[in-house]
């Protein structure tokens, strides 16, 4: 719902965040990572300006910095002179390199160990009074180029698109009051400048009309006198109108003045109510994520569960086919020797049935042999009773 509200003031979202930096979040993972990098990057070049005021010091603060430190420092102020003396007196390039590349490492050995102890840094930065050099100036610009980072990394092509036209919009605005305003000065300094040479003029004419009363006093002092008065009166009286117009003027001025005082006063409040807006989305917006958190914990654990149970089942039945695959060997054992058994009864009853079948043939074959045998002896002992007769 917090959301959803429509915003009442026509300020972009993306003006806020440069109105206010401070509500400037990361809002990503890689955000986060840049940001670090900057920031540790800038925390080893203030320490790197501190290096040469300690190392000119280490009997001051030799004790706070510990053996380790203090003996990493000697090593680089040892290679910094052996360096400097190289410099003055060119030699080996081979043997520069290699006092360059031992200066750089013992360089990274010393800001990993102050990056090891934050707190000694922090009492350092405090204690050790280093003169403003050019090295200052190339920090404050790169913690700026942090800052612009960070703008740009949390800005939006929409929200910097909409910060763009409103800045347009309020320097067109702020552009129109000017003209209003000088028109109504350039309309002033008219009406001033009318006044000055009108009443310059008239005071021309007076001098003229004294010359002419100084000719004609003898004669026509009352009438120089009427139009002394009529002159004065005439003056007072323009006097008055030219008053009333530089006040109108002046008001004209003060109420545009306070119109643009109620804009910006108007633009404070809209800001404020944004600000408000988006406080409270951001504390739904983390509400809800607790509340994600809470039921993927829930839904995780339900998880884990019926993982566990699906895996101690799908062991037992890892088991159960195990015994199936040995229970379908056996079986398939068992239905080849029954069929090889069965095989054989059936070829030892068709032997069977040859034998029988053999058997048969010669007993009948046997038995008509023994009938023609019989017959036939009785044949020939038939025809010898018949001979004897």
């Amino acid at each position: 719902k917090g959301m959803a509200t429509p915003r009442k003031a026509g300020i972009p979202l993306g003006v806020m965040k440069v109105l206010d930096p401070r509500q400037l979040k990361p809002d990503s993972t890689e955000t986060e990572r840049i940001l670090t990098v900057l920031d540790e990057t800038i925390v080893k070049l203030e320490i790197t300006r501190l290096i040469p005021r300690i190392t000119a010091s280490l009997d001051r603060y030799g004790r706070m910095l510990g053996p380790e430190i203090t003996s990493s420092l000697l090593e680089l102020q040892k290679l910094s002179m052996e360096i400097q003396h190289l410099l003055t007196s060119p030699g080996d390039a081979k043997t520069m390199r290699a006092v360059e590349k031992r200066l750089k490492s013992s360089l990274r050995n010393i800001l990993r160990l102050f990056l090891a102890n934050p707190l000694l840094y922090h009492g350092l930065k405090f204690e050790v009074r280093v003169k403003e050099s050019p090295a200052d100036v190339f920090i404050k610009a790169f913690m700026e180029f942090r800052d612009f980072t960070l703008e740009r990394l949390l800005t939006t092509p929409d929200e910097e698109r909409e910060m763009i036209q409103f800045m347009k919009d309020i320097s067109l605005q702020v552009e129109k009051n000017t003209e209003m305003i000088s028109a109504l000065q350039g309309e002033l300094e008219g009406v001033i400048q009318t006044r000055d040479e009108e009443v310059s003029r008239k005071d021309k004419t007076i001098e003229n009309l004294k010359t002419t009363m100084e000719d004609l006093a003898k004669n026509c002092k009352a009438e120089i006198r009427l139009i002394m008065k009529e002159g004065e009166k005439q003056k007072k009286e323009d006097e008055e109108a030219s008053q009333e117009r530089c006040a109108r003027l002046k008001e004209d001025i003060q109420r545009l003045g306070t119109q643009f005082n109620a804009l910006v006063l108007e633009h404070r409040a809209s800001e404020l109510v944004l600000r408000k807006e988006k406080c409270k989305a951001e504390k739904e917006i983390q509400e809800w994520v607790q509340k994600y958190d809470i039921d993927m914990t829930e839904k995780q654990t339900t998880y884990d569960e019926l993982q566990a149970v699906y895996n101690e089942e799908k062991e037992q039945l890892s088991l159960l086919m195990e015994k199936h695959a040995m229970l379908l060997q056996e079986y398939t054992l068992i239905e080849e020797e029954r069929r090889i058994l069965k095989e054989k009864e059936e070829e030892a009853a068709r032997e069977e049935a040859r034998r029988n079948k053999a058997a048969t043939c010669i007993q009948a074959f046997w038995k008509g042999y023994l009938v023609r045998s019989i017959y036939k002896s009785v044949l020939k002992k038939g025809k010898g009773k018949g001979k004897g007769k």
